[in-house]
């Protein structure tokens, strides 16, 4: 056997505050070998980030850590400054889950690459390279040539001109790949990925993906991957270790843990999960009456929207030219990749946008011609749910004022706005008795729970739901889902329901709209567009799109990459 490259033992880790102790991690061992992909998954709070961050010494102060951490068989449990300098960054890199808040956002992305390039030039790697030697004297001009390689190695596009780039100037899943590249710069032993593919579109998540099984390869290194998406996890890992409460529940490679799930809470997260192609077809629901049906809840003619270019710069077309009808009480999925124009067009149906042409009719009322007036009631009569409750709930409110507030903006009795807040509680199953708790006192999946009730709160006769279940764990997404659902259902409202994760589009939408760069490319019924997709663009997300499923995921790799190979 091998000397794993990253040994956990028994570790434990309390944060102290004046409030108590709370135990975040007990008794957790965890053992990665060169070559190996381990993925590290449960719901949030269940200790899996505490327990990466603790190799590096990443906690904060009020945290307490006891065991034992070893890397390429050293100890490194208490390092000195010398050696936990090295620790990060050479021996042991992480990607974390937010690129744009990891990374600097004053220095150009390949100035920072260049800056942990030299920063470790002066020590000797943990392991031996082919490189070793020459990164222990590199000049700042090397080191912008290797800069400028790594970024062409993890797939972005002219790295040359992307190196001189802000991370604001990138999308998502370039700013993810070049806090790979940072992180790989000095061909680390250990790579640690915390959440590495969370909110990115199905095509990058993918990209990430298999250029991180290539990075394997290439460098042998052990990658510990930490996510709460079951459909990753079957994708990319050989083992996989489940945590719950802070403890490890279950261990096993990855093609027995989904066929044969020893522990009930294993089971319960594989079943949380939807599975693309597996999932029953919703049934239109028929209109509650011939009025009804021959009216609808949203009308997009010929829609554009377009954003002003800097000085001397043309104007940037999000959206080009973009028709869509959504009949009462139905559900329409919005799909497509990041900049596609699919938040842009939400934004333009609640009147957060103006189209710069064509037209936009919410329950007959043209909102492209609507005074201000005009467009404050006509909000009325449509919800909004923001994909991040935490930045869309006002910090200062509690969650009932939040929850209120559309209801007194319209001038409904004081009150009226108590019994109905308790009411909406009650609706999304939360205890009435929270009112007066503050956002920051609920979870992810219970403050998506208080922006549903916000959302529905005026009865509204449209939905518009922006991404709302994509950062949220398993379970969690399972509950909002079955909420939105049932409350579509008691309710009747229509829902615009934008996503990029076509497994749950599929299980709530009647209908599906395709849109690649500004444009609809396919639409048609759920059923028609998920099982005989027309344009290529539909097909490439499908193939894209990872299922929690080891073996059939691997065939869909197999004949993704086939695929490529031919074009």
């Amino acid at each position: 056997m091998t000397t794993p490259a990253l040994a956990i033992h028994r570790l434990g880790v309390e944060f102290r505050t004046g409030d108590g102790t709370t135990t975040a991690a007990r008794d957790v061992s965890i053992e990665v070998r060169p070559g190996e992909i381990l993925a590290l998954v449960g719901e949030s709070g269940s200790g899996k980030s505490v327990s990466a961050l603790s190799v590096l010494g990443l906690l904060p102060p009020t945290a307490v850590r006891t065991g034992r951490i070893e890397v390429g068989g050293r100890d490194v449990t208490t390092p000195d400054g010398p050696t936990l300098r090295r620790l990060r960054g050479q021996d042991v890199a992480m990607v974390f889950q937010d690129p744009m808040t990891a990374l600097n956002p004053v220095f150009t992305v390949g100035s920072q690459i260049v800056e942990a390039l030299r920063l470790h030039a002066d020590h000797h790697p943990l392991r031996a390279g082919p490189d070793a030697a020459a990164r222990a004297s590199l000049s700042r001009r090397q080191a912008r040539a290797r800069a400028v390689e790594l970024l062409g190695l993890v797939g972005l596009p002219d790295p040359e001109q992307r190196f001189g780039y802000y991370p604001h100037q990138l999308s998502g899943g370039q700013r993810q790949r070049a806090m790979i590249a940072m992180a790989i710069s000095c061909d680390p032993a250990v790579l640690i990925a915390d959440e590495p593919t969370t909110a990115l579109d199905v095509t990058v998540q993918a990209e990430i993906l298999s250029l991180l099984r290539s990075l394997r390869d290439r460098l042998d290194s052990a990658i510990l991957i930490i996510t709460h998406d079951m459909g990753v996890v079957a994708d990319i890992a050989d083992r996989v270790v489940v945590m719950r409460a802070g403890e490890i529940v279950e261990e096993a490679p990855v093609d027995q843990l989904f066929a044969r799930p020893a522990e009930s809470y294993t089971r319960e997260l594989l079943a949380a999960v939807p599975h693309l192609g597996r999932q029953e077809v919703r049934q239109v629901a028929p209109p509650a009456s011939a009025d009804d049906a021959s009216r609808t809840a949203l009308e997009l003619h010929d829609v554009v929207v377009e954003y002003p270019g800097g000085i001397g710069r043309a104007a940037f077309r999000a959206v080009d030219g973009v028709s869509l009808t959504i009949p009462r009480g139905q559900v329409l999925g919005l799909v497509g990749e990041s900049g596609s124009g699919k938040s842009t067009i939400g934004r333009c149906v609640v009147g957060l946008l103006r189209a710069t042409a064509g037209r936009v009719v919410v329950d007959g009322q043209d909102v492209t011609k609507a005074s201000r007036g005009q467009l404050r009631a006509l909000r009325r009569t449509v919800g909004m749910v923001f994909q991040d409750p935490a930045s869309s709930l006002n910090p200062r409110y509690t969650i009932g004022d939040s929850i209120g507030e559309p209801l007194r903006l319209h001038g409904r009795p004081k009150s009226e706005v108590a019994r109905r807040v308790a009411e909406l509680l009650d609706s999304v199953e939360l205890p009435v008795a929270w009112r007066n708790r503050y956002p920051h006192e609920l979870s992810g999946g219970q403050r998506q729970r208080v922006g549903i009730a916000r959302a529905v709160a005026l009865d509204p006769v449209l939905l518009v739901a922006d991404e709302p279940t994509s950062a949220l764990d398993v379970s969690v997404q399972a509950r909002v889902l079955e909420l939105l659902m049932d409350l579509q259902a008691r309710l009747g409202f229509s829902c615009l329901f934008i996503s990029h994760d076509l497994a749950v589009v599929e299980l709530l939408a009647d209908s599906i709209a395709v849109m690649h760069q500004g444009r609809i490319v396919e639409q048609g019924s759920s059923a028609d567009v998920l099982s005989a997709p027309r344009d290529d663009y539909t097909r490439r997300l499908l193939a894209a799109a990872p299922v929690p499923d080891p073996v059939e995921q691997r065939r869909r790799r197999a004949e993704r990459e086939q695929g490529a190979a031919l074009a």
